[in-house]
Formats: structure tokens, C-alpha cells, sequence
């Protein structure tokens, strides 16, 4: 009974040796996972320090530019013709060429 039991020991020896084998691959796939996990919360930590730098800037820069659309309206406004005198002036003007060609006839 010495030779199976000894067999069963080199089979169990061997098995032994396999699964810790398969058990040192996985605990390295997970090392290399964990180490992956990690680069990508910093780069997404990178990303998203940048996203809120560029939104800052462009708001700022939408800030500076609604003030200076703000200047160009007002001196569009101001250089603007004043259309009720215009009509005013063109209303009272017929009105005279009117008048004039009633009497001059």
C-alpha cells in the first residue's frame, strides 16, 4: 500500500505546485489591475483639475468679452440716428411741399 499512497503524494505534491503557480499569476494580473486603477484615478484627477482651469478661463474670458460687447452696443446706440426727428422733420417737410404746391397753383 506504500506505492499508491506515494503516488497520491507526488499527484498532491504536484497539484500543490500548480495552484500556487495559478495563484501567483493572479495575485500579479491584480497587482498590474490595482497599478492600472491607480495611474487612471490620477489621470482623471489631472483631467479634471484642467477641465475646471479651462472653464475658468473661458468664463473670464466670456466676462471680458459680454463688457466689451456692452462698450460696442452703447456706442452703437449713441452714434444711432434719432428716427422719431427724422420722422418728424420728414412728416413736417411734406406736409410744407404739400401746402406750398396747394397755394403756388
Amino acid at each position: 500500500m506504500t506505492v499508491p499512497e506515494a503516488s497520491v503524494a507526488v499527484e498532491l505534491e504536484r497539484l500543490r505546485g500548480t495552484v500556487t503557480t495559478g495563484f501567483a499569476r493572479i495575485e500579479g494580473s491584480l497587482s498590474v489591475l490595482v497599478e492600472r486603477t491607480a495611474r487612471t484615478d490620477e489621470a482623471v484627477k489631472q483631467l479634471r483639475a484642467d477641465t475646471d482651469e479651462a472653464v475658468k478661463q473661458l468664463r473670464a474670458d466670456a466676462e471680458k468679452d459680454t463688457g466689451e460687447l456692452r462698450a460696442d452696443v452703447e456706442a452703437l446706440k449713441g452714434s444711432r440716428w434719432p428716427l422719431n426727428a427724422v420722422g418728424a422733420l420728414s412728416g413736417v417737410a411734406g406736409a410744407a411741399a404739400g401746402a406750398a404746391a396747394l397755394f403756388l397753383r
